[in-house]
């Protein structure tokens, strides 16, 4: 038996999904989750931010509009939340368990960078995530801010309204454009939601299978200037 094909048995995939609020983000990863343990896969769902820990509890209480934070220390904390769970997932991924994240470090960059103060930049914003598990793949769920604003539940967290969602869009798309090719792959998410579980399946599907050939874990770069 060959180390690679050891490997492939052995490292879990690390699945990213993004997208913009209300894009249907947590039910599609629950139902991918669910799906991969039914065909005999270990798998482990993380939310970010993790609202359980000490930090977690902080960005809690700031995204309900319950705390006032200056934009770089809350982009700090989501970043701090990040990196305090980082350990275990490589660790997870390690002995064979895929992991499967709703919202990472592209959300974090992305949604810092939209309020627009002029000392937060994107790449300012991107700089707390440089070292963390680089994803196997990210797949991004598009969705109009318009379509998004039409589903249950909108507006009641910070950044839920269209003008925050329409900045955010546009950043999303030149944060991805700067990173490695192959990494993002996007999916129409304003379809119903078998079709759109049907596609999550099947580029996770893909995924699994190629991470022999991806390697190591990785770890997230500087994004070019």
């Amino acid at each position: 038996m060959s180390e690679r094909t050891n490997f492939t048995q052995t490292r879990g995939a690390f699945i990213v999904v993004e997208g913009l609020d209300r894009a249907g983000k947590s039910s599609q990863c629950e139902h991918l989750r669910d799906y991969l343990q039914e065909l005999g896969h270990a798998v482990k769902y993380i939310r970010f931010p993790d609202r359980t820990t000490a930090i977690g509890k902080l960005i809690d209480g700031y995204l309900r509009g319950q705390s006032q934070l200056d934009d770089h220390s809350i982009h700090l904390l989501f970043s701090a939340n990040r990196w305090e769970i980082a350990r275990l997932i490589e660790e997870d991924i390690a002995n064979g368990i895929t992991v499967i994240v709703d919202r990472y470090s592209y959300s974090g960059a992305v949604y810092s960078a939209a309020k627009g103060n002029p000392s937060l930049s994107l790449d300012w914003a991107w700089q707390p995530e440089i070292g963390l598990p680089r994803p196997d793949t990210c797949l991004f769920l598009r969705i109009s801010p318009g379509e998004a604003a039409k589903r249950g539940g909108f507006g009641v967290e910070r950044y839920e309204n269209e003008p925050m969602q329409s900045r955010v869009r546009e950043l999303f798309q030149t944060l991805f454009d700067l990173q490695p090719n192959g990494d993002t792959q996007f999916i129409d998410a304003g379809r119903s939601f078998q079709e759109v579980s049907e596609e999550i399946r099947g580029k996770a599907a893909d995924c699994i299978a190629r991470v022999g050939i991806i390697g190591p874990l990785r770890k997230f770069a500087s994004i070019p200037a």
